[in-house]
């Protein structure tokens, strides 16, 4: 049904609009999102003015562009949202926590039914109680609240008929025909769009709103233009269906009407509106036109076709020139970014082959070598503005959360305030997508074990409603998102039982860094009873899973009694990376420079064999495990003489190890390629580069060396 109420509208409007569907489709999804975060952060007891209409544009914007692409459904609801949401900014209506929760769901609805058009195989979604309940609250409530009178001797009459608003300077007054239209009830949209733009004038039907073979007839009152108007109704209504002419006698117009007649009509200058004798406006016979009377309607005139673009943007989108944003494709901004690494690699060959030639004395040879260090400090500053389209807000992880938290909070009878701090920072998309997931789990987390119940944490000392606090920024060249909340913390005597419980081996001699890592086991929960939102002890160990998978640990810092940090690093972006090369035999490996700690010539006696077989180095009172990367790699040794005496200490999820290694190559910009998906997975190796003399260097998996070196 809704394929052929798009064909159908397609076809009315004499165009293919499904060339527009993609832009609909992303801009409806903003507007959902911005109505959603002004809905949770509306003060329900003293709502601005200004917050409600910004909330009844965004319902509006996505009504508009349902209504012109056949999408019937989602008109229909955003209809009935934009009755409720009409009747509070025009404080006929206080709102409630009801109303928000309706129009929160609804908002959730659309997106359900969004995401069905765009052909996501889900099933219809029944919207009849969410209309229902929307038609009872406007239906149901107290009448209009009268404004106070301006004195307490003049009260306002009991049951005072509703002044009609003034006509506009140089008023005159048109019949709009719309039609002939399969739904008439498109119709409306004229009138919801033609009353969002202040001072234009009056609408109302001449049909009461019952339409005669799909036509729909209204009584218009304004100063503006003909084609300002129809440049405005088009908007929602193909320009054959719209039909302006002056309004003829007969609808029961009286003296002192808005727009209706005067007595004596003054004359005007411009007949190219097809005046009639003693229309509005209109030129008596024989009198000298006077172009005072027609200066109103052009100033008049002028901002209607802006001010019908402003009625479908948000406040804080009105400001912004449109010009200043382009949507494209990621697919087209991953192309660009791979082919600027190829520019990398091509300028890191160029280089390498030119330093035999720094400082010669030939001219063209320095212009050569000049050439290329300019090469290379373009290079690097086209990656960097290469890789910063690719950077996006953390507030576009951070907005879902208040919302989700709400609801959980709501269902565990808790009080929670969720904070937002660095939400600006910016982070690659690729990975702002894969770490949704889980934060998401940190959060829900920290709400359900982290936060006490009111009453438990007014019993403690402390505010009955607790905070949960996301905090995002940079740190050399990480990006560090923190979780924290004021809750319980916790309990080391728990998790030790907990993990005995589950056969896993936890003395007591462990640190207490060592003990908050438990939770990260497989199966690990310290819930006592199983619930819909925890206790089944999946989660965590995903967490930590999806995290190192990113090149990213999880650090846990906790205070019983007092709450909770979960701090996770992560690579600034996936694509390009700046490493240490080092090599091993006639192998090239890479380092992550974020994982180098510091490197040093192996003294003798500083390595000691324990167990047999394993090596632990002294680094300064401090024994960390060697790891022998011509041994994990089977790397072949042909220069047998060679001894191997340089160590590069590395870190990640929170331990150390030293990696023995023939040389160190030095520190340059690699760029990673996905080993996996050209390949097959390598243990031990995290990706790929090609380094300047065209050979491929392995990128060390830096974390899964440590795990093996626990072993």
């Amino acid at each position: 049904m809704a394929d052929m109420n798009t064909e159908s509208a397609s076809q009315a409007a004499g165009i293919d609009l499904s060339q527009f569907f993609q832009v609909f489709f992303e801009e409806a999804g903003e507007n959902l999102d911005t109505m959603e975060q002004m809905l949770l952060n509306l003060d329900i007891d003293s709502a601005d003015e200004e917050e409600l209409n910004a909330i009844f544009r965004c319902a509006h914007s996505v009504k508009g562009g349902a209504a012109t692409f056949g999408f019937n459904d989602v008109a229909e609801l955003t209809h009935q949202m934009e009755t409720l949401l009409d009747k509070l900014r025009r404080r006929e209506l206080a709102p409630t926590a009801a109303m928000v929760d309706v129009l929160l769901a609804s908002g959730d609805a659309l997106k359900a039914m969004l995401g069905r058009h765009q052909g996501n195989g889900a099933d219809a979604v029944d919207t009849s109680e969410l209309l229902t309940t929307i038609r009872a609250q406007v239906e149901g409530t107290a009448p209009v609240v009268s404004k106070p009178a301006a004195s307490p001797a003049a009260p306002a009459p009991a049951a005072a008929t509703p002044a009609a608003p003034p006509a506009p300077k140089g008023a005159r007054q048109l019949e709009l025909t719309v039609g002939p239209l399969q739904d008439p009830a498109l119709a409306d949209n004229l009138v919801d769009l033609f009353k969002e733009i202040t001072d234009l004038g009056t609408i109302e039907p001449l049909d009461a709103g019952r339409p005669a073979d799909g036509m729909r007839r209204f009584k218009v009152v304004t100063a503006s233009s003909d084609n300002d108007l129809l440049d405005l109704f088009t908007f929602h209504v193909a320009r054959e269906h719209v039909q302006l002419q002056p309004l003829t006698p007969g609808y029961g117009f009286h003296d002192g009407a808005p727009g209706a007649p005067a007595a004596t009509p003054a004359p005007a200058a411009d007949l190219g509106y097809g005046f009639f004798d003693n229309a509005p406006g209109a030129p008596v016979d024989g009198a000298p036109a006077a172009p005072a009377a027609a200066a109103p309607v052009a100033v008049e005139a002028a901002p209607v076709r802006a001010a019908a673009a402003r009625a479908e943007k948000p406040a804080a989108a009105v400001a912004a020139p449109e010009s200043s944003t382009l949507r494209v494709s990621v697919e087209k901004v991953d192309q660009l970014i791979n082919l600027v690494g190829e520019l990398v690699i091509t300028q890191a060959m160029l280089s390498q082959n030119g330093k035999g030639i720094d400082g010669a004395a030939d001219q063209q040879l320095a212009q050569f070598a000049s050439g290329l260090a300019d090469l290379e400090r373009n290079t690097r500053d086209l990656q960097e503005a290469v890789m910063s389209i690719r950077m996006i807000p953390m507030s576009l992880v951070f907005n879902r959360f208040p919302r989700m938290l709400r609801d959980l909070a709501t269902k565990l009878g808790k009080k929670v305030e969720l904070v937002q701090v660095g939400e600006a920072t910016e982070l690659d998309k690729g990975l702002v997508e894969k770490i949704t997931d889980p934060l998401t789990h940190l959060v829900r987390n920290s709400c359900d074990h982290g936060i006490e119940m009111p009453a438990e944490r007014m019993a403690k000392g402390k505010p009955e409603q607790g905070t949960i606090t996301l905090i995002a920024s940079h740190q050399g060249g990480s990006i560090v998102i923190e979780v924290r909340d004021d809750g319980k913390g916790l309990n080391r005597a728990k998790l030790l039982a907990k993990a005995r419980e589950r056969g896993i081996e936890a003395p007591d001699s462990m640190s207490d860094s060592e003990v908050y890592g438990l939770i990260f086991a497989p199966g690990f929960s310290t819930a006592d009873v199983v619930t819909d939102v925890s206790g089944r002890g999946v989660g965590m160990d995903v967490v930590k899973k999806n995290i190192t998978a990113l090149g990213g640990t999880v650090e846990i810092d906790s205070a019983e009694g007092y709450g909770m940090t979960v701090r996770v690093r992560l690579p600034l972006t996936l694509a390009i990376m700046d490493g240490m090369s080092v090599g091993v035999g006639e192998e090239v490996y890479i380092l992550p420079l974020s994982s180098v700690v510091e490197s040093f010539q192996v003294q003798p006696g500083m390595v000691k064999t324990i167990g047999g077989s394993g090596r632990v180095v002294d680094v300064r009172d401090e024994y960390m495990p060697v790891v022998d990367l011509e041994k994990v790699f089977g790397v072949p040794r042909f220069d047998f003489d060679k001894t191997t005496n340089i160590m590069v200490v590395v870190e990640a999820e929170g331990g150390r190890v030293a990696l023995l290694v023939d040389e160190l190559l030095g520190q340059q910009q690699v760029v990673v390629k996905n080993l996996e998906s050209n390949y097959r997975k390598v243990p031990d190796i995290s990706g790929a580069t090609i380094m300047g003399d065209g050979r491929v260097a392995l990128i060390l998996d830096i974390g899964s060396l440590i795990r093996q070196s626990r072993h």
